[in-house]
Formats: C-alpha cells, sequence, structure tokens
C-alpha cells in the first residue's frame, strides 16, 4: 500500500504490539525480512520504503532528515499505531534518532543497528558532495560499484555472493535523482548526540564487529551516552548487520521487545 507517495508493507496481526522498521542507505524495507519473519507472529511490523528509494515515490529529490521524520510519523498515524517499537539502520538510524529527539513519546523503545548521532564531519560532507557530483557525471552503478562492497564484510561477500550480488543489482534500480537526494538529506542533518542523555525508553544498539562505515567503537561510545542503552557487538558482520548475521541478531532482539 502506499500513503503520501510512501510505500508501506506490513505484517502479522495488528492487534499485536507494533514495531515500524526504517532501513539504510541506499536499500529499501526487504533487507528486514529475516527479523519480519521471525517476529511477525509476535508482533505488527512495519516496514516501509524511505523517500526516493524501493518503491516509494522519488518526488522532486529535495529531502531533508526531517522531511524523513515527517513521513515516518505520517506512517504511523495512516496505520494508527500505538506506541510502536522503532527499528533503524545507517540512514534509518539517523532518522529514527531525529524522530526521538523530536517525539519520543510516540514510541515504547529503540533500536538501533550499525549508525552514529554525530551529523557528518566536514570530510564526510566534502565526500558526499563528491558522489552527487559523480552520480551527475559517470552515472548511478560506478557509485554503488564503489559504495555497496564496504556495507557487508568480506565473509559475507565470498560465502552469501549471491545474496551480495542481489543487493547491488535492486540498488541499481534506483532511482539516481532519490539516491542523490538522500545524499543531500544525510550531509545537512543535525547532530542528535546532545539529546542521547535525556532518552528515557529502552534502546538496543547492534554494531557489526567490522562494520567500517559505523566502527564499533564509535557506536560504543553513543551508547554510552544513553543511560537505558544496550550495546551489542555483532559476530562476522558488518555494515548490514541485520541481514549479515540474522540468527544472531533475532535472539537478542527478541528477548529485548519481550522485557517490559
Amino acid at each position: 500500500m502506499k500513503n503520501n507517495g510512501i510505500s508501506i508493507n506490513t505484517y502479522g496481526n495488528k492487534n499485536n504490539p507494533s514495531i515500524i522498521f526504517v532501513h539504510g542507505f541506499v536499500y529499501d524495507s526487504a533487507m528486514w525480512l529475516k527479523q519480519i519473519t521471525y517476529l511477525s507472529n509476535k508482533y505488527f511490523c512495519v516496514a516501509y520504503d524511505l523517500r526516493g528509494l524501493g518503491n516509494s515515490d522519488v518526488g522532486d529529490g529535495q529531502y531533508t532528515m526531517d522531511s524523513h521524520v515527517d513521513d515516518l510519523i505520517s506512517v504511523i498515524t495512516f496505520l494508527g499505531l500505538n506506541k510502536p517499537i522503532l527499528v533503524g539502520l545507517s540512514m534509518g538510524g539517523y532518522v529514527s534518532l531525529r524522530a526521538i529527539e523530536r517525539e519520543e513519546s510516540l514510541f515504547s523503545k529503540l533500536v538501533l543497528f550499525d549508525t552514529r548521532s554525530d551529523a557528518d564531519t566536514d570530510q564526510i560532507k566534502i565526500k558526499r558532495a563528491a558522489n552527487v557530483k559523480q552520480i551527475n557525471t559517470e552515472g548511478l552503478d560506478p557509485f554503488l560499484n564503489g559504495f555497496i562492497p564496504n556495507c557487508f564484510s568480506k565473509k559475507f561477500r565470498e560465502e552469501h555472493f549471491e545474496q551480495f550480488e542481489s543487493f547491488l543489482l535492486s540498488a541499481k534500480r534506483t532511482s539516481p535523482i532519490g539516491v542523490k537526494g538522500c545524499l543531500i538529506s544525510m550531509q545537512g542533518r543535525s547532530s542528535t548526540t546532545q539529546y542521547l542523555p535525556g532518552i528515557k525508553i529502552p534502546v538496543l544498539i547492534f554494531c557489526g564487529e567490522h562494520d567500517i562505515l559505523s566502527p564499533v567503537e564509535e557506536m560504543e561510545g553513543m551508547a554510552a551516552n544513553i543511560q537505558t542503552a544496550e550495546f551489542v557487538v555483532v559476530p562476522d558482520a558488518g555494515h548490514i548487520s541485520p541481514v549479515e548475521n540474522h540468527t544472531f541478531i533475532n535472539k537478542k532482539l527478541d528477548k529485548f521487545l519481550a522485557n517490559n
């Protein structure tokens, strides 16, 4: 289904507690299928595509992090979700942290994967600008060929090559306008670090042990600023840890969600 141009997928019984999943750049909501399959018998699972990615509308490509949060809140309102558990990875984590900063009372728990609370450094901003220029001059594929291998551990790429290739091929079907819009929204986002000590809801934070985009030491430092947070290192995983080691994550996630 679609609401306000956002493609939404729902799984399970709506009378159960709800979870809303926010995927990472440059993927789509399908990245959460291992978690949804595991949890949808006990939870009403909602997974939507960020604007410009997956099956959501691209529009003019003029996105901000706050407009992504507006879309998230619009999905919650449209489905009538009551204090859902919010789960976000990478860019989805940026959206989730800003949503918590704006409207923490909307949510019951927060789960973060492979993300950060700090805004982009000048060095990263310059790199994102170069990414936009590369897409404009060379097309989308060269950018993705360089970016996506960094999202997965070497072990996963070698042992699950067909699955890795499917993620790459799926990303290559994405609109370049949507990809550039997401790059610009990440480049322009504000820091949420100052809000971390004020978070009151329970928080679970995962980081792949081989994540080179959001390294363990950086995420561990972020978790230390949240009084309600539990930090978990995911073995044999890189940046897309819910895909790379879903068995380990699903058990930890299920236990966290079950605790009142």
